[in-house]
């Protein structure tokens, strides 16, 4: 098992959506990250730069949540696993979007979407 950084709940508001009032309104998006590293190099230097950088990796995901607008939930999820998966020493990652404000007629508690993939497989 690789060593892993999470980070869960990273929150910020986008426009993302295939109904004109996602578009025009926009809501909340919260995102969870897992990124699959070695941390031994990081544990014994005590060195940021040994690391993935954790709030590097919050900021340019908020950036992707509040940038260029999408229809699908798959794509925000496939735009910030890539954007992770270009980080130095990033092995494989896990990204989840949700989207706890979707339009959905029904009570439900969270709508998500998950992507896993490995470095090698960009």
């Amino acid at each position: 098992m690789k060593d892993l950084i999470t980070i869960e709940g990273i929150e910020a508001f986008g426009y993302h959506g295939v109904f004109p009032e996602e578009r025009r309104e926009g809501q909340t998006f919260v995102v969870d990250v897992e990124i699959h590293t070695s941390l031994g190099d990081a544990a014994q230097s005590d060195d940021v730069a040994h690391t993935v950088d954790y709030g590097v990796v919050a900021d340019r995901v908020a950036e992707i949540i509040h940038g260029e607008p999408a229809n699908l939930l798959e794509t925000v999820c496939d735009r910030i696993l890539t954007m992770v998966l270009t980080l130095e020493r990033v092995e494989a990652a896990r990204v989840t979007v949700h989207k706890p404000q979707a339009p959905i007629q029904v009570p439900f508690s969270d709508v998500s979407v998950s992507m896993h993939r490995e470095a090698d497989s960009r």
